[in-house]
């Protein structure tokens, strides 16, 4: 092979791979049921988790919708009524897995709609998209073309089954008749497994037909907990049939007449009609997309990027006062609680991205305030301690099991240090002083309560549980320790801002809190710390996202005695998403890419490289390393830090073989950086 035949065929190579390796787009096209883990379309409020079976959702999922069932005797998301479930027949013969050819399933990433389509027999082809709509938080579509290959009759089916934990289930089907209209309404309503939420579900077909043409509508109801709504259509050869439907779900806790409410909304999605909806769901969508990470050189991480970025945003929505659990609106993962997980790693990537997004984040905790000071209260100390693990309440939730519960204190600080870095991108001193303040004031009364006087007269913080989890019961956690020294000092700032009174406690603890090191140097993540295996970062967390520890020195030395102590399985990714970003920021760019890639592709799970919390796990998808990964990407890769002054860019550090990092639409000013 001469040398320009060779370059030909590597220049093939690389536009091939630049192809298919679509920076918007995952496709799925060898779909095994047994080897498949969901891929989410989501709203911020309503998840809808797809399925390895045709015109199916596996799961609906309600943000902020809990009550006590499963796990651990405390709340848990609803799995929700799954108000878009169909069923296709095709000349009398049922559509499932094992008749249909040429399955295939994609992600649109930039307009937030799945789409699949498949082969029936030598008679059909069908396409569908499901969407949760940007613009209407308890609403979701449906979307059906049919091309017939030969002459044939479909009979479409949407089925409302009661999932198996709720109760009191009712059954409504009315049909709205108007001079222009003919609105047909399958609705059910039941209760939560304990009766607190009255939870209702309702949905609609949308017909191409004008008023009068449309197919009859025919319900049926084989037992209390199912009813459906079924019509049928005579297609002829290549002629496309396209009908959609609308479903909306609403709970209590957010409506106090959910029945009547959620046929309301649904009527409204259906008077929308298609377009309209699509429209605006893909305007909703682009604005969003105006914030964004641009790799140049590596397609795969650049799709990567862009997949961990669409759940992000599909996870929240903006003006909800709502957080999001390790698993987002993905499953019911830690029972979709509220940890660390939001305020320590989503948070500061969102924030740069969405300032306006993030702050349903702190506006959560602000509306839990009260609880965490109740809380506070039961231990015998002043001010606010937040729960490790928080739902609607905002009282303590985790399983008792578990003395993260009683112990991982360190949860008051990430609060406080998300309330204080949003008033530094934001500058709103309005809300720092009505919701910042107060979360920030009353976390470091608690902290003034928690530590106690050593006889050097240094402040030391006993018997927590540690960032590091496998530390239980340790004194003097570094990163407790650290991030309860920040709390301290940013109260002092923040009443310094709002001219309020200082008190000199805070500044004299956190002067004088006490971090441990051995003999060498290095830094000693709690007291009695030993050298031994460590399953996430803690005392790397002192360089970031604390910024105790600034000397590259040290942070390299830190570095290299516990980048070795992480087992390979069983830690989660955000650990090395850590890891990645000091290494970049110090400019090694390769141990920082190893870590990059260490910190997510060994946990990816089929078909959409959805994450799991850890290498070879099976709970995707997990938000809280895709936020740590964002993070190593933009304060890490992109230089980009929170201070005093707002968000500023230092050195930047990329990758070999990047040729450049854009990240567009940050902060309030929408502001682009670049590294090159």
């Amino acid at each position: 092979m001469n040398r320009i035949s060779f370059l030909i065929i590597a220049v093939l190579l690389c536009v091939s791979q630049l192809h298919a390796q679509n920076p918007w787009i995952v496709e799925a096209d060898n779909i095994q049921p047994d080897n498949y883990y969901g891929v989410t379309v989501a709203n911020g409020m309503l998840g809808l988790v797809s399925s390895p079976q045709p015109l199916k959702v596996s799961s609906v999922i309600l943000a902020g919708s809990y009550d006590i069932y499963g796990r651990g005797r405390v709340s848990n998301f609803l799995n929700g009524f799954n108000m878009l479930n169909m069923q296709l027949s095709i000349n009398g013969n049922s559509v499932n897995s094992n008749n249909i050819t040429q399955f295939k399933q994609v992600l649109d990433m930039k307009q937030g709609i799945q789409t699949s389509s498949f082969m029936f027999k030598d008679e059909a082809k069908v396409e569908y998209s499901y969407l949760a709509i940007r613009q209407l938080p308890f609403s979701a579509m449906l979307d059906v073309t049919i091309t017939p290959l030969k002459d044939i009759t479909i009979t479409a089916a949407n089925i409302l089954e009661t999932p198996e934990a709720f109760r009191d289930s009712k059954n409504f089907y009315n049909q709205i008749n108007r001079k222009h209209v003919s609105i047909a309404l399958l609705t059910s309503s039941a209760y939560s497994p304990t009766g607190k939420l009255n939870i209702c579900a309702s949905s609609s077909f949308i017909f191409p037909e004008k008023r009068g043409e449309e197919p009859q509508i025919i319900h049926s109801t084989p037992n209390c907990n199912n009813h459906s709504m079924k019509f049928t259509k005579e297609l002829k050869a290549g002629v496309k049939y396209h009908f959609s439907l609308v479903g909306s779900t609403i709970t209590s806790a957010y409506h106090p007449d959910p029945l009547n409410e959620v046929e309301r909304l649904t009527i409204f999605a259906r008077l929308e009609g298609n377009d309209r909806l699509l429209n605006k769901h893909r305007e909703a969508w682009n604005k969003l997309w105006e914030s964004d990470i641009v790799i140049e050189g590596d397609p795969v991480a650049q799709q990567d990027i862009h997949n961990m970025m669409y759940h992000l945003y599909s996870f929240v929505r903006e003006g909800s006062a709502l957080s999001i659990s390790p698993m987002g609106l993905s499953g019911l993962g830690y029972n979709g609680h509220i940890f660390w997980d939001a305020d320590t790693w989503m948070f500061p990537a969102l924030l740069l991205l969405h300032p306006e997004m993030a702050r349903s984040f702190v506006d959560y905790r602000f509306y839990r305030l009260e609880a965490a000071k109740k809380n506070a209260f039961e231990h015998g100390f002043r001010g606010a301690m937040y729960p490790w693990e928080s739902s609607d309440s905002g009282f303590e939730e985790t399983p008792v099991w578990a003395l993260s519960g009683t112990f991982e204190h360190h949860i008051s600080g990430c609060v406080a240090l998300a309330a204080w870095n949003y008033y530094l991108v934001t500058k709103d001193k309005e809300w720092l002083k009505e919701k910042g303040f107060p979360i920030i004031r009353a976390t470091a009364d608690f902290w003034l309560d928690r530590v106690e006087k050593n006889e050097q007269g240094k402040y030391e913080i006993r018997n927590v549980v540690a960032a590091d989890e496998w530390a239980e019961n340790v004194d003097n956690d570094a990163f407790t320790n650290g991030v309860a020294q920040i709390n301290l000092e940013v109260a002092a700032n923040a009443a310094g801002i709002l001219q309020e009174k200082v008190k000199s406690q805070w500044l004299e603890v956190a002067k004088n809190l006490v971090i441990h090191k051995f003999d060498n140097g290095v830094t000693k993540e709690h007291k009695t710390y030993n050298g031994e295996g460590i399953k996430q970062a803690d005392v790397n967390l002192l360089a970031y996202p604390l910024g105790i520890i600034q000397s590259p020195p040290q942070i390299k030395k830190d570095l290299e005695y516990y980048e070795v102590r992480v087992p390979e399985k069983d830690t989660p990714a955000m650990t090395q998403a850590i890891f990645s970003l000091l290494y970049a920021r110090l400019g090694n760019k390769e141990k920082a890419y190893h870590f990059f890639k260490d910190a997510y592709v060994p946990n990816l799970n089929p078909p959409f490289r959805v994450i799991a919390e850890t290498k070879g796990g099976t709970n995707p998808y997990f938000i809280t390393g895709a936020g740590g990964i964002l993070q190593t990407v933009m304060m890490g890769f992109g230089g980009l830090e929170i201070t005093p002054a707002g968000i500023v860019q230092k050195k930047g550090s990329l990758p070999g073989h990047w040729k450049s990092l854009t990240m567009k639409g940050i902060g309030l000013e929408k502001k682009t950086f670049v590294v090159k």
